[in-house]
């Protein structure tokens, strides 16, 4: 409870001990200091005291907003061994938690989390934006900075982010992302820079969009400010995994779009995937990163084809089965 004497003026916040007041029985005059009451100032605890001073007959406290913040750092996770230690460890200088949902792992995943002191709960795998949402609402904090397992935070993203704890002004942050393709970091083409939304409020949004591309979606009338910094990504080791991705995340992109009764035109099949390449390899300068940057326009234009011939495939199947 607070003293009797703290009192609190309108449009001037401050505390005035009356002159007679013991309080100021052995004070030093003019005796400058810094000193938090926030916990015996529960209507005030999203404020600091700043330049609270002493002199023979007042006590004065000034109160200005603290917009400091505490983080989870939330990841899903499904046979992650080999990525889970780099992410883990790239964000321990910014987080208050970090939290690891996982789809029953059947490798070292859950022993790597648990060594580095991560809280991990086990959870059955929904869908990429159904985990994503579970996972956020488990978190011990409302801000959330979300990775996945085979992310990790550069040094100069890492400093932004415990920067923007300290001042967190925005609903979300959005930071560039730098993909590494095996063992190459493609900074052209489509692959960058690759904006995501990754530190926000988890109050203000949810996980959206279509499996398996989840993205989080803030409400209307939110503020979102950049990091600075990219957001190291090591996507693929081999072309070979590139293209089992391609198949699993067409098929997969392919039932959400016949769930959402999306038809797959002549020109999503011909047109589309051409012009993709183009965009990717010439427009945005794909082609100075080399052989790797042509594979990557080149599969990224055949991933949009497939998944639309694997669309049409799909309705294709359905009419023969009402026949």
């Amino acid at each position: 409870m607070l003293p009797n004497w703290y009192s609190l003026h309108q449009g001037r916040p401050h505390g005035i001990a009356p002159a007679n007041h013991p309080v100021h029985q052995n004070i030093q005059p003019h005796l400058q200091f810094k000193y938090d009451v926030r916990q015996m100032m529960p209507p005030f605890s999203n404020c600091q005291i700043e330049n609270f001073q002493i002199n023979s007959s007042t006590y004065l406290c000034s109160m200005s907003q603290d917009n400091s913040i505490q983080l989870s750092v939330v990841i899903i996770t499904y046979n992650e061994a080999a990525n889970i230690e780099r992410c883990i460890r790239s964000v321990q200088t910014v987080a208050d938690e970090v939290l690891v949902v996982d789809s029953h792992s059947t490798d070292d995943t859950v022993a790597i989390c648990e060594a580095l002191s991560a809280r991990v709960i086990l959870h059955d795998f929904e869908g990429h934006i159904q985990q994503k949402n579970y996972a956020k609402a488990q978190a011990r904090y409302d801000h959330v900075l979300s990775l996945d397992a085979d992310e990790a935070l550069s040094t100069e993203l890492a400093a932004s982010i415990a920067e923007a704890k300290q001042n967190f002004t925005a609903d979300g942050y959005v930071c560039n992302r730098l993909n590494n393709y095996c063992g190459t970091w493609v900074r052209h083409g489509s692959w960058y820079p690759d904006r995501k939304l990754r530190l926000w409020d988890r109050r203000r949004g949810e996980w959206g969009g279509r499996n398996p591309h989840d993205r989080f979606i803030l409400g209307e009338g939110t503020k979102v400010k950049s990091l600075k910094g990219d957001l190291l990504h090591y996507t693929i080791s081999s072309i070979e995994q590139h293209l089992q991705q391609i198949d699993s995340f067409s098929s997969i992109t392919a039932q959400a779009l016949f769930e959402e009764g999306k038809k797959a035109s002549a020109f999503h099949l011909y047109l589309k995937p051409y012009f993709k390449f183009l965009w990717s390899y010439v427009i945005k300068l794909g082609f100075l990163d080399g052989h790797h940057g042509y594979v990557i326009s080149k599969n990224s234009a055949h991933a949009y084809f497939l998944r639309y011939a694997k669309l049409r495939e799909l309705w294709r199947a359905q009419k023969q089965a009402k026949k």
